[in-house]
């Protein structure tokens, strides 16, 4: 199997000022020895530009320039490891680095996307219900909607085409529904917690597997894992901790899955918060649990 790289995304340019804090998730993963359990090959650290609070007029965003230019800088950095042979673990920050690691693949052909997060993030921006947040609109804007800045950049809009996005394990519907959030297009696979559920954590994620590697499908996948999939009772330390998430072996199966076909490209890890975490144990069993998950797709491959 590939070697892993890590690359540090500490970017809070997409989030909401009470919680800027995601900003020290890699220091956190590297003090609880995930570069080590995973073998990393080499770290890379790409800084943001200065996160402002003020909304864009034009576009009702924070940041829509710097996250722009981030994106692109942050590409760079994961083509260099995808060109070296290398498998990215892109460690945020908040959503927002999706973007900048969707551009990089997009760079390079036509590459889907393994989603799974306890939110859809599929607000328009003047619909956003948290101050004009990249981090409530990603999907929606690299599947190429919204202003131009965030949704097309290098004209190379969309990062990814509806029909190779599988989102998975979201639990908002009600919340959706009442910040009347847009609706999921029908060609995405979309599985919320509840259909999770009843067909099994690593069923569904097979079917994930599946639809991302259909015959006619895109030439790879990424995978982003949002903290706040998880229950708040082992996962408190984000901005929007929910019940009925899911556990620590459940991730460790979606991982071990998503991680089972060649046509994983890279992965990213988001939005835990090392600041409302004191004892630190969140942090650790998030950082533990997907490295030893990636850990264990090392040694299945070599």
């Amino acid at each position: 199997m590939r070697s892993y790289a890590i690359i540090e995304a500490p970017s809070v340019l997409g989030h909401i000022p009470t919680h800027l804090g995601v900003a020290k998730m890699p220091d956190s993963f590297r003090q609880n020895g995930f570069t080590d359990l995973i073998g990393a090959k080499k770290v890379t650290r790409v800084e943001s530009p200065r996160w402002r609070a003020e909304r864009d007029a034009e576009t009702q965003m924070m940041n829509p320039t710097e996250i722009n230019q981030y994106s692109v800088q942050l590409a760079d950095a994961v083509g260099l490891a995808i060109d070296a042979g290398d498998f990215p673990v892109v460690i945020g920050g908040d959503c927002s680095i999706i973007l900048g690691n969707l551009l990089a693949l997009r760079r390079r052909g036509r590459y889907g996307i393994f989603y799974v997060d306890g939110h859809t993030d599929f607000y328009r921006p003047d619909l956003n219900p948290i101050l004009g947040a990249a981090s409530a609109s990603d999907l929606y804007f690299i599947t190429g909607r919204g202003p131009d800045i965030v949704s097309n950049i290098e004209g190379l809009r969309p990062l990814v085409r509806d029909e190779d996005v599988a989102v998975f394990g979201y639990r908002d519907g009600a919340t959706q529904v009442h910040n009347r959030c847009e609706v999921l297009p029908e060609s995405m696979l979309a599985l919320n917690r509840n259909q999770v559920r009843i067909l099994g954590t690593e069923t569904a994620a097979e079917d994930a597997v599946t639809f991302l590697t259909r015959e006619d499908g895109p030439e790879g996948y990424w995978i982003h894992i949002d903290a706040d999939c998880l229950d708040q009772s082992i996962m408190w330390a984000c901005d929007a901790p929910q019940p009925d998430g899911f556990m620590w072996d459940d991730l460790a199966t979606i991982l071990r899955v998503a991680m089972s076909s060649p046509k994983a490209i890279g992965l990213q890890l988001t939005i835990y918060n090392p600041e409302m975490d004191p004892d630190g144990l969140a942090g650790r069993g998030f950082a533990r649990t997907v490295g030893k998950a990636l850990a264990a797709a090392r040694a299945s491959r070599d």
